[in-house]
């Protein structure tokens, strides 16, 4: 797997689990998704990603857009 590849999995797998979370306890866990779509979207207009850096960082191989 390239970074693309865990980025797009681990922004996927963070938004389903905040859904899952604000459907089972509590509607402020929708926080949680608005915050990964907002990193996404800043990620798209900037190219700066954190999680990218540090999965850079572990010696993980990039992909296109990462």
């Amino acid at each position: 797997m390239n970074i693309d590849k865990i980025i797009f999995a681990f922004a996927g797998s963070m938004i389903l689990l905040s859904a899952a979370l604000a459907w089972l306890q509590s509607t402020y866990w929708l926080f949680l998704a608005a915050f990964v779509g907002a990193n996404l979207l800043q990620s798209s207009l900037t190219g700066f990603c954190p999680a990218a850096i540090i999965l850079k960082k572990l010696g993980v191989r990039p992909g296109n857009a990462f």
